[in-house]
């Protein structure tokens, strides 16, 4: 009961703004959850637990995506996706956002005529090998089999990579995640490529990951982010401004745990604009006030999302790197809130 009410309260708040609703966000609204397709279980990223509860870094975001729009965080059903079933199941309306460590590319954006609302993960593709191959660069792979997901940039990138280094390989096609680690493991292919994100949190699931190496080439530009269909441009923006107000927050020093104080009302305008306490952003987008708050409430700021799920301190142990926000020599950040 208490949840109906809330979401009754978001529609009026959203009635007074005067805002014309229609598409996705109305569609999402009436049906009281977000459909994200996510990878089809990637530890760190996306993956559910043995209840099958899905957590990780993109995961994350549909939540904050559900909280900001409904007002509950848990109001989100997951597909899991494949390479290769991914933006079919985007383009056919299956699936309202796909959060699924996606590369932003001309085709996907143009020819499949899909809309990358933002990057929330600078990658790029790399190679990683058991330590007992001796191996210390990939170019040394010359005549290796390499797994590699079928549906996904990696694939020419690999080609390329090769072709330019004038070395041979032969491809073993997989088609998940859970696959690749199978074939891998049990020595089907002697290396296995995918965004070095992907392989640090495949190497974590393996029972002794320093038998494994991931060699120091960086092959590709691999900018990753939540995708919406083309033509709907509220929703798209909806999506884009939560992930914009997430990393915000991190830079503005909004964390969940001093945000009832943040709330309450500062001496940095872009802060209240952000917080609800000063104008009224949430109402262009046909929204309450409080939906940055709710969206920042569901798990953290950019950074406090980063660290829980693929941090340094956890067994993923991914360093900020490029990732950080840009005042501390990194590629996040987020357009103004004004």
């Amino acid at each position: 009961m208490k949840r109906t009410l809330y979401i009754g309260a978001v529609a009026a708040g959203m009635m007074t703004a005067g805002v014309a609703v229609a598409g996705t966000l109305e569609d999402v609204q009436a049906k009281g959850h977000v459909q994200c397709g996510v990878s089809t279980g990637l530890v760190g990223f996306a993956a559910a637990d043995a209840d099958g509860n899905w957590h990780g870094f993109d995961v994350a975001v549909c939540r904050a995506v559900a909280a900001a729009v409904i007002g509950d965080s848990q109001a989100v059903k997951f597909t899991p996706t494949t390479g290769k079933t991914r933006f079919t199941a985007l383009s056919s309306g299956e699936i309202d956002m796909l959060a699924r460590n996606t590369t932003w590319t001309y085709s996907r954006d143009v020819d499949l005529k899909l809309t990358f609302v933002g990057i929330n993960y600078y990658d790029g593709q790399g190679f990683m090998v058991p330590a007992g191959l001796g191996v210390g660069s990939a170019t040394d792979l010359d005549g290796a089999t390499v797994c590699i997901q079928t549906g996904t940039t990696t694939e020419l990138n690999l080609a390329d990579f090769f072709r330019s280094n004038n070395i041979s390989y032969e491809p073993v096609p997989i088609e998940t995640n859970a696959e690749a680690q199978q074939q891998y493991l049990a020595g089907a292919c002697d290396v296995y490529t995918t965004d070095r994100s992907g392989l640090a949190a495949t190497r974590a699931s393996f029972e002794n990951p320093a038998d494994h190496v991931i060699l120091p080439e960086i092959i590709s530009k691999e900018p990753l982010g939540p995708l919406v269909r083309h033509g709907d441009d509220h929703w798209a923006d909806a999506v884009r401004w939560v992930l914009n107000a997430l990393i915000s927050a991190e830079e503005l020093g909004i964390t969940s745990g001093n945000l009832a104080e943040m709330a309450a009302g500062t001496n940095n305008p872009e802060i209240n604009r952000l917080m609800g306490t000063e104008g009224d952003l949430g109402g262009m987008l046909g929204l309450d006030k409080e939906w940055a708050q709710r969206a920042i409430a569901a798990g953290g700021n950019y950074g406090e999302i980063f660290e829980a799920h693929i941090g340094e301190s956890t067994a993923i142990g991914l360093a900020r790197g490029l990732n950080a926000q840009w005042s501390d020599g990194g590629l996040i950040y987020s357009p103004p809130f004004r």
